[in-house]
């Protein structure tokens, strides 16, 4: 996959899994909205509820009252004639008269309002507004001109009585009305009530949140309030009070909810949650791929390096065997034992080099794959370290370099492998030679810490970046130089070593600067 490519796919994916989240989130914010929403129209639905409520049953109460006490009076009520009056209609073909009268009473109670009110002892008029109609037929003789009179004696007669109820509505609305404006408005509403009557209707809407509440006259606050009542804009409903038979009020019922926006959120943690959960699950599979997908990059880059570096460190030794063979081939060469020997020889010692190579890659493999026994015994890692500097000495020698051992360490008794941890001591010392451009220095220094004794090999070369320093015993990892074969190697030796030293219970550590060397550390438990 070229770079332009990867980038474009790195870019469509992060922008799909943005627009995904966002979406989200949008989804989030309009379910909100529609809570909120909800949550006024039912918040208004149960204050209207409420005041109703309370309307009509201080006038049920007030009605209840105001019939008892007419009928409890012990009295006739004054009856005044307010109305009377009659028709007269001829029928000639029967020769009937018929004549329809009606007339409207007052039926006047005299009622002491302290029995509504302590504080009111007037004596205040009540009327009753009853209807009578009759209907008689008379026959005989036409009617006199001059005088309402017939026959005294009707042929028939029909009598019908009953309330006029919209006179006695408006009657009773006018004494209901001008009696209960006199009274204050903690006579007539208890906060127990109140507060009992919006819980209820709150819990029939599934409002279930916590609430105060607050009558206000004239837009000034009252006593009648709950405890921790206060006015809020955004989370306060108003509505008016007790209106009158015009819909007007001197008071307003104000309802609160301190923990409004906590209420509409629990109504949407259950989606939220849903949606916050399959957003992670969705981030974790996208920044899984994108790191699969960024290390196989990688790795396909670090395995065409290794293939090159490979076929360089090959290319040497074939090209070296191949001349031995030809010059072996010649009558001259193999006539002379000596030049025969040393031409063998050559063949021999590229033939171990190229096996050595081949010995390192199959050794991490077999260390990946636990593969790789490894016996252990107590071992002087002094003498581990003695025997490693051997190994590389004449390399030293060749680049004119030198190696000073600081060994200070008292107790020096490992549990380990000698041939592996020679192996990782050499690998070091080898890596400290390679990235050392001058001649090479490097101190080896041992010391004791609690039950462990830590080892430092320090060099003055090259150093590495931060980068390098996390990556530098991972399989196959090289730093890059500009010039990928300026420095041999296949990045396995530090992979190894960090293997050899993990089996061993042991850490490896790396402290480095760019252009001023690298110190690395090995810490072993000591055998007590």
């Amino acid at each position: 996959m070229n770079k332009l490519l990867f980038r474009l796919l790195v870019f469509l994916m992060s922008l799909s899994l943005i627009g995904i989240i966002l979406v989200q989130l949008y989804l989030i914010h309009t379910s909100f909205k529609n809570n909120e929403e909800q949550f006024k129209f039912h918040v208004k639905q149960v204050i209207g509820n409420v005041a109703d409520n309370f309307k009509e049953r201080e006038v049920y109460n007030f009605l209840s009252q105001y019939n008892m006490l007419k009928e409890t009076k012990g009295k006739q009520p004054t009856k005044t004639e307010l109305l009377d009056f009659y028709v007269v209609q001829k029928n000639r073909t029967t020769n009937k008269t018929i004549i329809y009268s009606n007339s409207i009473l007052s039926e006047d109670y005299n009622i002491n309002l302290s029995f509504f009110d302590k504080q009111m002892d007037s004596v205040n008029k009540v009327k009753n507004f009853v209807a009578n109609s009759k209907t008689e037929v008379f026959s005989g003789s036409a009617l006199d001109k001059n005088q309402l009179q017939l026959n005294p004696t009707p042929e028939m007669t029909t009598k019908k009585s009953g309330q006029m109820e919209i006179l006695d509505k408006v009657q009773y609305q006018m004494f209901y009305e001008g009696v209960i404006e006199t009274k204050s408005i903690k006579d007539r509403v208890s906060i127990a009530a109140l507060q009992k009557a919006l819980k209820k209707e709150l819990k029939l809407y599934d409002v279930n949140t916590a609430f105060e509440f607050g009558i206000y006259e004239n837009g000034l606050a009252t006593k009648l309030k709950s405890a921790d009542f206060k006015f809020d804009k955004n989370s306060t409903f108003a509505i008016p009070f007790l209106t009158n038979s015009q819909g007007k009020s001197d008071y307003q019922l104000l309802v609160s909810f301190p923990d409004k926006k906590k209420f509409l959120f629990s109504e949407l943690i259950g989606i939220t949650t849903l949606s916050i959960i399959f957003t992670l699950i969705i981030i974790i599979a996208y920044s899984s791929a994108l790191n699969q997908l960024i290390k196989q990059r990688q790795i396909s880059e670090i395995k065409t390096d290794f293939i090159n570096n490979m076929t360089h460190e090959f290319k040497t030794p074939i090209a070296t065997i191949n001349l031995a063979l030809d010059a072996i081939k010649s009558p001259k060469v193999i006539e002379d034992r000596e030049k025969t020997m040393r031409y063998l020889q050559m063949i021999r010692d590229e033939n171990k080099r190229m096996h050595a190579q081949v010995e390192n890659v199959l050794r991490i493999s077999k260390l990946e794959k636990r593969e790789l026994e490894i016996s252990k015994e107590s071992t002087d890692i002094h003498d581990i370290i003695e025997e490693a500097i051997e190994h590389v000495n004449l390399i030293i020698e060749d680049r004119n370099g030198t190696i000073n051992t600081h060994l200070n360490a008292k107790r020096t008794t490992v549990l380990l492998n000698d041939v592996h941890f020679t192996n990782v001591i050499v690998n070091v010392l080898d890596n400290a030679i390679k990235y050392s451009p001058e001649e090479p220095k490097i101190d080896v220094y041992t010391e004791n810490v609690k039950d462990f004794i830590i080892i430092k090999v320090k060099d003055q070369g090259a150093g590495m970046n931060k980068m390098a320093q996390k990556r530098i015993f991972e399989k196959f990892y090289r730093e890059h130089t500009g010039d990928i074969h300026n420095v041999k190697g296949h990045g396995l030796g530090l992979a190894y070593v960090k293997r050899i030293v993990e089996d061993h219970n042991g850490l490896i550590t790396v402290e480095s600067e760019k252009g001023k060397g690298s110190t690395f550390i090995i810490k072993l438990p000591l055998i007590n």
